[in-house]
């Protein structure tokens, strides 16, 4: 295992490099108390793991450490710092290997485990999601949650070692293709860390991304731009975009557009990232559930026009299945069984709408439904 040190502190490199001395199969091929000179033979020479020295006067360890993967990715770093482990715990750096000073041969010895586990893991990850071709694409799930499908169909949940790392990710998703400032991050996640200790947490969580997205290097792509981070996507489907583009090439209802609007109501399989609760998700949630919303009353209404009863009936059953309080839908539903004199449809469906609005948000249906309600018992000399 070829390794490089880097710490402003001469003796604590010598000190590290002793120590390492007494592991088997490390070879240390530098040591650099200057952090540019460290950089260029870091990037010149052939490494695996990178001893660094978190706190330099020059560039932080983190800040390099972010620089260094992004042009090295398979280096492994491992954070050396002289903080105490409450300190560690606060910056979160259990979520990458660390070792405190003084560093002793038996934390270095599971930090070497550690490293070599994940290079093992890696490699497997990696060779499971070769692609078959070149020109083979993969498609990103995001409506419920987040899967990736690989060129071979096979569905695949990411595993992120924090929450604040899958957070980050899905909120560059969002933003996939367009530059996101460093600042813009910080006020997102971060919005109550104090200021000399955020952009640890983003620079940590940014080589946490990295490392997750790994086995997809040649469809996503985590780059560094001025001030900020950009994800580039390549030979990849997001079910969201093609969803979109269809509910956009709708034309008006009528019995030739009929499919297309099938296609959109079945193609919406649950809310835009419903799984996960980050209230910057609430804005596009909302836009695409008015537009899967738009849709499926646009198709409701031209069936009822149609006189085609039945399809009505089950677009709006669809909708109260997706959607349990969209009165809207409930509504039409006993009008269409009123006309019909289904009376105890009528009343049913009355009942499950009063059961939802009062069951999730404590409160009676709206009073021109239940006055509509009302008037139809009174007519149809219903007394309950």
């Amino acid at each position: 295992m070829k390794v490089i040190l880097i710490d402003d502190e001469l003796l604590a490199i010598e000190f590290l490099e002793r120590q390492l001395k007494k592991l088997p199969d490390i070879e240390i091929v530098g040591k650099y108390s200057d952090v540019e000179s460290g950089k260029t033979e870091i990037l010149r020479k052939a490494v695996d793991v990178i001893f660094l020295d978190i706190s330099m006067p020059e560039m932080s360890g983190i800040e390099l450490a972010e620089d260094i993967v992004r042009n090295k990715p398979d280096v492994s770093i491992v954070f050396v710092t002289a903080f105490h482990d409450f300190a560690v715990q606060a910056f979160e750096l259990e979520a990458l290997d660390y070792v405190v000073k003084p560093v002793t041969v038996q934390r270095l010895a599971k930090t070497i485990e550690r490293i070599q586990k994940r290079t093992h893991n890696r490699h497997a990850i990696g060779d499971a999601a070769e692609e078959p071709a070149q020109t083979s694409s993969i498609r990103v799930h995001l409506f419920r949650q987040l899967m990736i499908e690989s060129p071979l169909g096979e569905l695949k949940l990411l595993q992120w070692r924090t929450n604040k790392a899958q957070e980050l990710f899905l909120y560059l998703l969002q933003h996939r293709g367009q530059p996101v400032r460093k600042s813009m991050l910080v006020e997102v996640l971060w919005p109550d860390y104090e200021i000399e200790r955020v952009y640890a947490q983003l620079y940590n969580t940014v080589y946490h991304v990295r490392q997750t997205l790994r086995p997809f290097t040649d469809y996503i792509k985590l780059e560094t731009v001025a001030e900020g981070y950009i994800l580039q996507l390549q030979n990849v489907l997001v079910d969201v975009d093609e969803w979109k583009k269809m509910q956009t090439a709708l034309s008006a209802p009528s019995m030739g557009a009929v499919k297309d609007y099938l296609r959109v109501i079945e193609a919406y399989t649950g809310d835009y990232l419903g799984e996960y609760d980050y209230w910057w998700l609430e804005s596009e949630r909302e836009r695409l559930k008015a537009l899967w919303l738009h849709t499926s009353f646009a198709l409701g209404g031209w069936y009822e026009e149609q006189k085609l009863m039945n399809e009505a009936e089950k677009c709006y059953l669809k909708i109260c299945d997706i959607f349990p309080q969209e009165e809207k839908a409930h509504f039409a539903l006993m009008q269409i069984f009123a006309g019909q004199q289904m009376n105890n449809k009528v009343l049913l469906q009355y009942g499950r709408l009063e059961s939802v609005m009062q069951e999730e948000l404590g409160i009676e249906p709206s009073i021109h439904i239940i006055e509509w309600y009302e008037a139809w018992k009174k007519k149809m000399k219903i007394y309950i």
